[in-house]
C-alpha cells in the first residue's frame, strides 16, 4: 500500500473507543449533558489533571478553539498568537465569527512557537483605553505547534505569568496535546493550569477518538459564559453520552499517551532516516507526530506520481503526519520512495 501522510485526521478509531460508545449504548440516557456519563467525564477529567474542571465535549477542533476564545474576549478585543497558528491560518476566520471580531494578533516566533519575550513586549505596547486599537484579552498558543514542535513547561510558565500580569486569559490549542504531553513526559496539569492556562481545546480525534474532541475549563469564571456561546454554536451534544464516552475511554489507563506515543516515535524515525538523504532539509525539529521537509520539486512532484499522500506548502516544503495506526513498513516505503524520488531529480528542483 501507497504511504498516506497526509493527515492523522485519516485514522481509524481505536477499538476501546468503540467499545466504550457501545457500552453506554443501553437504555434511555438524559440529554444535553444532563445524563450520568457526562457527570462521570468532569470527575475523571478532574483526576487526570489535578484539579477541579469542567468539560464541555465539541464535535471539531475548530469548534473548541472559537467557541473558547469566544467565552475569552471581547468584540473589540485582541487575541495574541503565533503568526503560524491554527486559529490564525486554517479555521477560516472561524474565531472572528465566534467573537463577534475580536482581533487575531500575529506574533513571530522561532520553531513555530511564541516567545515569551515578544508576547510580554506586545502586551506593553498595547494600547490600552485607545478605542482605535483592539484591547488586549487573550493569548493562545498550539501544543504541539502546527509544525510539530513543543513548548517547554518554563516557556508556558513565562507566557502564563505574561498573561497573568496582564490581565488576560490564556488559550491552550491542544489539537495533539497527546503527542505533546508525551514528549515533555509530565503529568496533565504540569503542561497546564499549573503554569498558568485557563482553558484548553482538548484533542482526541486525531489520535483514536470518533469525533469528539473537548474544551477543558480550568478559571471557574469561564465556565458559565461559554456554556451559552456553546448552545448558540448547536455545540451542546443532545447524546452527549456517546461523547464522554469517547473522551473517558481516551484517557483511561494512559490510552491517549500510548497511542501519541506511537505516532511520535513513527516521526522521529522517519525525520531522521529521510532527513539523511541527499537533497533532504528538516524544516522544523521533529518533536511530535509532524515532519515538514524542504526537497526538490521534481521529487516532490515523482512522489505524488507515485500515489505518496501528503500536505503541500510554499517554497518547496511538504508536510507528513505519522498516525496511532501507522506502522515501520509505512516509514520504510515513505524513505525507500523518496530516495528514488531524489536519484531522478536534480538537486536545488
Amino acid at each position: 500500500m501507497t504511504p498516506n501522510f497526509r493527515s492523522d485526521n485519516i485514522a481509524t478509531v481505536h477499538p476501546d473507543i468503540l467499545r466504550a460508545i457501545a457500552e453506554v449504548n443501553q437504555g434511555p440516557a438524559a440529554a444535553y449533558g444532563d445524563d450520568d456519563y457526562s457527570a462521570l467525564m468532569n470527575r475523571k477529567f478532574s483526576a487526570f489533571f489535578g484539579t477541579d474542571v469542567v468539560v464541555f465535549p465539541v464535535s471539531t477542533g475548530t469548534a473548541a478553539n472559537a467557541l473558547s476564545l469566544a467565552g475569552c474576549a471581547r468584540p473589540y478585543g485582541g487575541i495574541y498568537c503565533h503568526q503560524e497558528a491554527h486559529i490564525h491560518t486554517a479555521e477560516g476566520g472561524a474565531t472572528e465569527a465566534y467573537t463577534g471580531g475580536a482581533k487575531l494578533i500575529p506574533l513571530p516566533g522561532a520553531d513555530y512557537k511564541l516567545a515569551p519575550d515578544t508576547l510580554a513586549e506586545a502586551l506593553r505596547h498595547a494600547e490600552r483605553g485607545v478605542r482605535n486599537r483592539p484591547q488586549p484579552d487573550a493569548v493562545s498558543i498550539t501544543q504541539a505547534s502546527e509544525y510539530g514542535t513543543v513548548y517547554g513547561l518554563d516557556d508556558i510558565a513565562a507566557i502564563g505569568a505574561a498573561a497573568r500580569e496582564a490581565g488576560i486569559v490564556f488559550h491552550m490549542d491542544g489539537a495533539r496535546f497527546a503527542n505533546a504531553l508525551a514528549t515533555l513526559g509530565c503529568e496533565p496539569g504540569e503542561m497546564t493550569w499549573r503554569r498558568g492556562v485557563d482553558i484548553l481545546s482538548f484533542g482526541c480525534t486525531k489520535n483514536g477518538g470518533m469525533n469528539a474532541d473537548a474544551i477543558v475549563v480550568f478559571d471557574p469564571a469561564l465556565a458559565e459564559p461559554l456554556s451559552y456561546h456553546l448552545r448558540r454554536a448547536g455545540q451542546t451534544w443532545s447524546k452527549m453520552r456517546y461523547a464522554a464516552a469517547q473522551l473517558m475511554a481516551y484517557i483511561e489507563d494512559g490510552l491517549l499517551l500510548r497511542l501519541a506515543g506511537q505516532a511520535n516515535g513513527l516521526a522521529t524515525r522517519l525525520g531522521r532516516e529521510l532527513a539523511a538523504l541527499p537533497g533532504v532539509e528538516l524544516v522544523a525539529p521533529v518533536q511530535a507526530n509532524l515532519v515538514f521537509l524542504r526537497l526538490p520539486q521534481d521529487a516532490i512532484d515523482k512522489l505524488a506520481e507515485a500515489g505518496v499522500r501528503f500536505a503541500r506548502r510554499r517554497g518547496g516544503i511538504i508536510r507528513l503526519v505519522t498516525r496511532f495506526d501507522g506502522s515501520q513498513d509505512d516509514v520504510d516505503r515513505m524513505v525507500a520512495l523518496t530516495r528514488a524520488a531524489l536519484a531522478r531529480a536534480p538537486f536545488g528542483g
